[in-house]
């Protein structure tokens, strides 16, 4: 049973990743009009980098395909690792409202890097 939940959330943790990945290249999912102006100025700031929002789409998009396959998982959720921190991070300072889902992806993720500990345990050695 736990491995099975642990597939699922993966899987729709991998989704997130790859429609979040995805929406940067093609800006489907429109901007909410309500956004704090805050969090508009960073997303400015970002943008200001032209090369910044590829990256970090190309890197959402590998990571989560990656997530989506077992031996690769370990790779896919360091890839996204960095992302989730800044996501934390954003959600915690400066837009609150999406900080519970914010916490729940980190969650996921941490998991997804627990179960995989001892792949990163070979790095280190």
């Amino acid at each position: 049973m736990k491995q099975k939940i642990f597939t699922v959330a993966t899987v729709l943790f991998a989704l997130m990743f790859i429609n979040g990945g995805l929406n940067k290249f093609f800006n489907y999912i429109p901007v909410p009009p309500d956004l704090p102006a805050e969090m508009v100025k960073v997303n400015t700031a970002l943008m200001e980098i032209v090369w910044l929002m590829p990256l970090i789409a190309i890197v959402e998009l590998i990571g989560g395909i990656l997530l989506l396959f077992p031996k690769l998982r370990a790779l896919g959720a360091i890839m996204i690792f960095p992302i989730m921190v800044g996501i934390v991070h954003i959600h915690a300072t400066v837009a609150l409202s999406g900080l519970p889902l914010a916490i729940i992806l980190a969650v996921i993720l941490f998991w997804i890097m627990w179960e995989n500990r001892a792949k990163y345990i070979q790095l280190i050695k």
